[in-house]
């Protein structure tokens, strides 16, 4: 049975809508096997030197947890318990001024709405966590303590959360912004996918992504259904 333009036509918008959902989750649960793979983003075929890389990459951070493992070890058992640091005062204040710098290119990222605020906030956010832990561990023992911790508690770890959530965020919100451009483009094995998609408010798409876990989600996009809900994961893995 195929249906005719005239009769689409018409049709009114919800009932477009509603055969076209029902297309997609018909693609989706009847796969063509012969275009299985065949729109999948593949950053290894993008770029040939992420192949190369790939393999030894593996290996240098696999050898760094081997060395580190009984690197902690050896220092657990031969540091010295107290220990008297020289040019205390630089490293700290150099330390301060990186995360100025961290907090600086993050608010030029947030005013410019460059991608690379997703790095600047786990950099800003990795750097707080740091600042706490050395600032509460190297005043144990201390009349320093209390303040230590009341900032660590009140400003440092808030405000790490805060950049931690807020990177998750904005690359939930970026995988499904080009999930949703990419079916309006027509980068879809399936013309009723794009169509389906076209259906869906865009602001839908990136709330759809809340609760979901994005460690599922392979490099580049590969996968990206496993990190939408079940009801839109045959449309990410088709315009994927």
């Amino acid at each position: 049975m195929v249906i005719e333009k005239a009769e689409l036509r018409r049709m009114s918008q919800a009932e477009r809508r509603e055969l076209a959902a029902m297309l997609a989750e018909f693609e989706a649960s009847h796969p063509d096997q012969t275009q299985v793979g065949q729109y999948r983003a593949d950053p290894y075929r993008i770029d040939p030197v992420l192949r190369r890389e790939r393999r030894p990459a593996l290996l240098v951070a696999a050898a760094c947890c081997v060395f580190l493992a009984g690197w902690i070890v050896l220092l657990a058992a031969t540091l010295p318990h107290q220990f008297d640091a020289h040019h205390w005062r630089a490293v700290w204040v150099i330390f301060d001024v990186f995360l100025f710098a961290a907090f600086a290119a993050t608010a030029w990222a947030i005013w410019r709405q460059r991608q690379v605020l997703i790095l600047l906030l786990m950099l800003t956010g990795t750097m707080l966590c740091c600042d706490a832990w050395f600032d509460v561990g190297t005043s144990l023992a201390t009349s320093g303590l209390w303040i230590s911790l009341l900032s660590a508690v009140f400003a440092e770890l808030p405000l790490a959360f805060l950049a931690f959530a807020g990177a998750r965020r904005l690359l939930r919100a970026t995988v499904a912004a080009s999930i949703l451009a990419g079916a309006h483009v027509g980068v879809t094995a399936a013309g009723a996918t794009a169509a389906a998609a076209r259906a869906i408010p865009a602001g839908e798409w990136g709330r759809s992504c809340a609760g979901q876990s994005l460690r599922r989600a392979p490099l580049a996009g590969l996968g990206l259904d496993e990190a939408l809900p079940r009801r839109r994961g045959g449309q990410g893995r088709q315009a994927a």
